[in-house]
């Protein structure tokens, strides 16, 4: 976390605020669960989306803003990402994420699912603490409905060869660019932005959510295990199919039936050839370019705020983590 932050001093010690108040607001009696929140709560990450959350309020009235519910808000924020990961650890039955043992490895999925619950619970009563009978309660509603969507739909997409380009963007936008939006979103609103800021920064955080996880699902055929930190090509095998397979595979599908068509049966050498013709064909490079437009659209958008140090601030930080070399 301090790392990504480090440029940004006041946002950082509002961070570490927010880890503290979200520790308090994980506890219960099962020993079980209790060891598996400790753990996930020394798991920090980069704590993008409160993060940007505090950024985008910043473009505010600071004299109209309640610190209170902004750090609450965060941790709202926060707390919703983290349960959102035990979950899709548990559906993906993924044995590690970033490096480190899965929650439902280590304690088992009956206790990730109990985890998982009591984290909804606690953004639910940061939610009824800080915007009850808020317009903004309805925002959190339609992004809750729309992350459910997000994973049924790429549960019923899994090792379907058919599916387009515009069927992945839209998974994306029901996964991970909807917290990233909500995150600019609310922090533009609870900001006390203008209307028409508010709507800008939605707009903001959705892009650069999708063109953070084309640039995610990129390094899965890039990098190497040690490097990406989890099995290399995880998602292939598992029949998610991200930009750069999608992208060789409108080339070329014939090239890659004969391996997809054996769906959960397919080898750890037939996932290298197909990974080795993802290359072939421009798969990478294409996805790179995809991730690259929507970068762009961030970026102007960004371009139509109210210019300052702040704004600055915004467009340096989306560059920073949009701006990948592989």
């Amino acid at each position: 976390m301090l790392d990504i932050w480090s440029h940004y001093p006041n946002v950082a010690q509002k961070l570490n605020t927010v880890s503290s108040l979200i520790n308090e607001h994980l506890s219960t009696d099962n020993p079980d669960v209790q060891q598996l929140l400790a753990d996930l709560s020394q798991e920090q990450g980069k704590m993008l989306r409160p993060g940007l959350f505090f950024l985008f309020a910043e473009l505010g009235d600071s004299h109209e803003q309640n610190e209170e519910q902004l750090l609450k808000i965060a941790a709202s924020l926060e707390i919703l990402h983290k349960a959102t990961l035990v979950h899709d650890d548990i559906i993906d039955d993924s044995p590690l994420r970033h490096g480190a043992v899965t929650i439902q490895s280590n304690f088992g999925k009956d206790v990730a699912v109990y985890a998982g619950d009591l984290l909804f619970t606690a953004f639910f009563e940061l939610l009824i603490d800080t915007m009850n009978g808020m317009s903004m309660m309805e925002d959190n509603a339609a992004a809750m409905k729309k992350l459910l969507f997000g994973e049924l739909s790429q549960m019923h997409a899994r090792f379907n060869q058919e599916q387009t380009i515009e069927n992945y963007v839209e998974n994306i936008k029901g996964k991970t660019a909807e917290l990233f939006r909500l995150a600019c979103l609310e922090g533009a609103f609870f900001g006390k932005s203008s209307p028409e800021t508010t709507q800008i920064a939605a707009s903001i955080g959705e892009n650069i959510g999708i063109a953070f996880q084309i640039y995610d699902d990129i390094l899965d055929y890039t990098s190497s295990s040690k490097i990406l930190k989890k099995p290399v090509l995880e998602d292939l095998a598992q029949g998610v199919y991200t930009s750069p397979l999608l992208f060789a595979i409108a080339k070329k599908p014939q090239a890659f039936a004969p391996f997809l068509d054996k769906k959960q049966d397919i080898s750890v050498a037939e996932i290298k050839n197909v990974s080795n013709l993802v290359h072939k064909l421009g798969g990478v490079k294409d996805a790179i370019s995809f991730a690259q437009g929507y970068t762009r659209k961030a970026l102007e958008d960004i371009d139509k705020l109210p210019q300052n140090k702040i704004t600055a601030s915004i467009k340096e930080l989306t560059t920073s983590l949009l701006n990948r070399k592989f």
